[in-house]
């Protein structure tokens, strides 16, 4: 009987203390699991603190839009309408000319990765800052150069950047440099335009040669891929 007994309690025992130890495992499994969650939630939100907005104007969002969404370091870029006196103009309204916004992209970038300054260079590269009010085939007030500094830096930037420029060309840079004023988003079917639309005629014969003049050929696959 004692004998029962004492084997009954070392059972009991042995059950407590796997109990205990499969618990300890459970709940050491559980705040690993949250810490790392917590890291990645706070790793997301440094990124996006370090990330800065820069707005560009040259011509047809849907040509800027294609050629800063390829650049390494560029998070997001929205196409959209700003500088101009309506608010919540549409496509319709700014295509009058009337509105006195003009079609722009808001670039969401990370400093470290990409400067203001190379997204200046690149947005000489894409577009004819020395044609007022006009980009190729599109006129109007709308399609005009312009620079919206969110910031003294960005100003001071770009302003050493037509300088710059304007020492190498032959014509005036055109370029306007004003104040970031308010940013209205475009429609949804401008956003990611050429990503959704690779064959349609503007994106074949006006998108698709810039691009390649800018040697970003090469992921134009995988970026209208999805």
């Amino acid at each position: 009987m004692s004998t029962s007994l004492s084997y009954k309690r070392m059972m009991k025992q042995f059950l407590f203390l796997t109990f205990i130890a499969i618990f300890s495992v459970g709940c050491l499994g559980t705040k690993k699991d949250e810490a790392m969650k917590t890291e990645k939630q706070e790793t997301v939100a440094i990124k996006t603190e370090k990330n800065q907005v820069a707005i560009l104007g040259g011509g047809c969002f849907w040509c800027t839009e294609a050629v800063f969404e390829l650049l390494e370091g560029v998070d997001s870029v929205v196409s959209g309408y700003a500088g101009g006196a309506n608010p919540n103009p549409t496509y319709e309204q700014i295509c009058t000319g009337a509105t006195g916004h003009a079609e722009v992209i808001k670039i969401s970038f990370n400093p470290s990765e990409i400067s203001y300054d190379q997204l200046l260079e690149t947005f000489g590269e894409c577009h004819d800052p020395t044609t007022l009010n006009r980009q190729g085939a599109d006129t109007g007030t709308q399609y005009r150069s312009t620079i919206m500094y969110v910031d003294e830096d960005q100003k001071l930037m770009a302003e050493a950047w037509k300088k710059k420029l304007g020492s190498k060309l032959a014509d005036q840079v055109v370029t306007e440099i004003v104040p970031s004023p308010v940013f209205y988003p475009a429609e949804d079917y401008h956003q990611d335009y050429f990503r959704r639309n690779p064959n349609q005629g503007y994106c074949t014969f006006v998108i698709r040669p810039k691009l390649k003049k800018l040697k970003l050929e090469k992921l134009i696959f995988n970026f209208t891929k999805y």
